[in-house]
């Protein structure tokens, strides 16, 4: 191990080198080192046409110059292969823009791959992307029309009569990494990291390329100071040390200073939470929350699904379910916004592949998800619109792998005014974009697949739900207030069966007043 400076980072990365990045979204990036490959590139052209590989991209969602944005620079990267790419938003865009190719492959899949070449071996098999964009006979996992000029990186494999799709492999040069502490020998510790991520894989898998790990600590502490248990990364594999003292000038994006609660080295109390006005978000989470299980262990995704747990709190449920979050925490509190995957008090953190390996299992009871797009077919898009390229992120093995999904959001969008009153919901203005569409512009879950694999799927709105069946998406309830054909038929760009025994949305849902569906709850045990 060689302790080195943040500006001579750049000079150890060839052109056309594949570099992997650690990270997830606001937490776990290696600002320092990322930044002296973009200034090296923009001072002397050079590392230039690297290949960049990821999980959840590291970003804060601005165009800010943070994470992958500062990679954004034309003929710096030559091509990427990530589970989502739009964190950094400039990054994202650059993708949507075609100035690089691009390929938006499942996390579950990425974090697998990074130990298969750690391996050696020549990918992976597994059922997580049929029938969805990932699918070759689809798109095959390209993020762009660029990436069409390239070999692909999936097949469909048949074994014992059984469909699967391999993943194929690729070499990792350098491994760009953010640890908590080096030793003097070169140990790495994660002890203060509120979550592991990819840091270990994404090592060995560079080492046993050939390749160098460079990590990026707070500070180098004294040999043998470190318990064996917190070194995640052995000095045998790490080359080169960056010594970067956190500082706060980014706000709370990449978690600067140490957090024990999100460790487990300290619980805190949480302060009483807030009870959320009644509004559309709240009717969702409401209607969701109605699903859950006494013992259930759930995931929910980015944004509006957080409402499910606003309401567990207020009906007082959470003591009684477990949230996981697919980066590797499980119990506790998730924490929402930019730094979205660590915990508050959690139970567990796990690696995010040892995390995959659960999920794709089906040790998840339900999730609850965001809904951009849903079709005809029952399908739903949240990967990608016209140019602006997401990414699945975890959305792929989650939905697939969970014998219950909820997915939830707005029945319309943009500039849509809502009012609840008097147990109703009343439409002030709808959206401007239907979100029932004929066909989404991208498969990012497939219901045929869950068709397939007799999973139970709900779509919850502020104004109805439907269920998946395999005649196709069926409308089972109508929330008061609400006109069949005024409020949602004629937003929709095709005709959902209609249940013969539709019938209205809980009224408890839309009053302003606990519904107290605890005693329920507690009836639908899962232990």
């Amino acid at each position: 191990m060689k302790i080195i400076k943040a500006n001579e980072v750049a000079s150890l990365i060839k052109d056309n080198d594949m570099v992997a990045i650690s990270g997830s979204g606001g937490s776990g990036s290696p600002e320092a080192l990322i930044r002296s490959v973009m200034d090296s590139y923009l001072s002397v052209g050079h590392p230039k046409n690297i290949g960049v590989t990821c999980g959840i991209s590291p970003g804060n969602l601005t165009n800010d110059d943070v994470g992958m944005n500062m990679l954004a620079k034309d003929g710096l990267v030559g091509y990427a292969i990530c589970a989502h790419l739009g964190m950094g938003r400039v990054f994202g865009n650059a993708i949507g823009a075609n100035k690089f190719p691009a390929f938006a492959v499942p996390l579950g899949v990425i974090n697998h791959l990074y130990r298969a070449i750690a391996g050696h071996e020549d990918g992976i098999l597994t059922h997580i992307g049929l029938g969805t964009f990932a699918d070759p006979r689809i798109e095959g996992c390209r993020a762009n029309e660029k990436a069409k000029s390239l070999d692909p990186i999936v097949e469909v494999v048949n074994i014992n009569g059984k469909e699967n799709l391999f993943y194929h492999s690729f070499k990792i040069n350098v491994a760009l990494l953010k640890g908590s502490y080096a030793d003097e020998d070169g140990n790495i510790s994660l002890e203060e990291e509120g979550i592991i991520g990819e840091q270990y894989n994404m090592a060995i898998a560079a080492h046993n390329s050939g390749g160098i790990v460079i990590v990026e600590v707070k500070d180098v502490k004294p040999k043998n100071s470190f318990r064996a248990r917190d070194v995640l990364i052995h000095s045998s594999y790490v080359d080169y040390v960056v010594i970067n003292p956190p500082t706060d000038s980014l706000g709370d994006y990449n978690i600067p200073f140490y957090r024990p609660e999100l460790t487990g080295d300290k619980r805190i109390k949480l302060e009483s939470i807030k009870v959320r006005e009644l509004d559309e978000r709240k009717v969702c989470g409401r209607r969701s929350a109605m699903e859950l299980k006494k013992g259930d262990v759930i995931n929910l995704g980015v944004g509006m699904p957080d409402s499910v747990a606003n309401v567990c709190a207020e009906e007082g449920m959470s003591d009684n379910i477990y949230l996981s979050v697919e980066s590797g925490p499980t119990g506790g509190v998730p924490i929402g916004g930019v730094v979205f995957g660590a915990s508050i008090n959690p139970d567990s953190v796990i690696p995010t592949a040892e995390q995959f390996d659960a999920y794709n299992g089906g040790s998840l009871d339900m999730a609850v998800v965001g809904l951009a797009e849903v079709d005809k077919h029952g399908n739903v898009n949240v990967s990608k619109f016209g140019t602006r390229v997401t990414g699945p992120g975890g959305f792929i093995n989650i939905t697939q792998s969970t014998k219950k999904i909820v997915f939830m959001g707005t029945f319309t969008a943009v500039n849509l005014e809502e009012k609840i009153s008097d147990g109703k919901l009343h439409i002030i203005k709808d959206g401007e974009k239907n979100k029932f569409v004929d066909k989404v512009e991208q498969i990012t879950f497939s219901a045929d697949q869950a068709i397939k694999n007799n999973q139970e799927i709900l779509y919850v709105t502020e104004r109805c739900v439907f269920t998946l069946t395999k005649e196709g998406i069926t409308l089972t309830e109508i929330a008061p207030g609400i006109d069949l054909e005024k409020d949602i038929l004629s937003h929709m760009d095709f005709k959902p069966i209609i249940h013969p025994n539709l019938h209205l949305m809980d009224e408890r849902i839309f009053k302003d007043e606990k519904m107290n569906i605890k005693e329920s709850f507690m009836g639908r045990s899962n232990i």
